[in-house]
């Protein structure tokens, strides 16, 4: 497989189907917050962790590159005309959010109860979590501006959400796990 097409060079590229759309079109940033996302996750699962979270980042960007294909795919080019989901992958369903929430009640029940907001940092491994926090919620808030122009699988949009709440969580397990001291942000100024 080729890397280079030259076909981006005029600055449109192909969603899955054929579609050429401008690179910066709507169904394109979320797409590219998604890999965004998966990125930062990677490094995130780079990082020396418990086995457990190591294999949950994994499972994560396995359905954030499901996410990104569907959200690659313009509603009108889903279907073939026999009816069969050109994709041929598993959507994201209510069940990956059930996941999320479980790994998430799993994690509370071993932390203080949180009683501020919390200033990110603390540890590298701590700071990367945050930093996928943030861009998924980026990419959270881009793929709901898609869905108030297009189709978008409400799933999708509720499981990013939960996603940026689990990294949240997560990053407060490490800070636990690495035994750095979480700082309350208290306004003081």
């Amino acid at each position: 497989m080729k890397i280079y097409t030259k076909t981006g060079d005029s600055g449109e590229t192909s969603l899955f189907g054929g579609t050429r759309v401008p690179k910066y079109h709507i169904r394109v940033e979320a797409y590219g917050t998604i890999d965004e996302l998966n990125s930062y996750i990677g490094l995130l699962r780079d990082q020396k962790t418990d086995t457990k979270t190591t294999t949950t980042l994994l499972k994560i960007q396995n359905e954030l590159f499901v996410i990104g294909s569907i959200l690659a795919t313009p509603p009108e080019k889903k279907q073939l005309k026999n009816g069969k989901d050109r994709l041929k992958i598993a959507p994201i369903t209510a069940e990956h959010i059930r996941f999320l929430e479980n790994e998430m009640d799993t994690m509370n029940a071993a932390l203080p109860k949180m009683t501020h907001f919390i200033l990110p940092g603390g540890h590298p491994t701590v700071s990367y979590c945050h930093i996928a926090r943030n861009v998924c919620r980026r990419a959270e808030r881009i793929s709901v501006l898609l869905a108030s122009k297009s189709h978008v699988n409400p799933d999708i949009l509720r499981y990013l959400n939960r996603l940026s709440d689990y990294l949240f969580v997560l990053a407060r397990k490490l800070t636990k796990d690495l035994q750095v001291t979480e700082i309350q942000w208290l306004n003081t100024y």
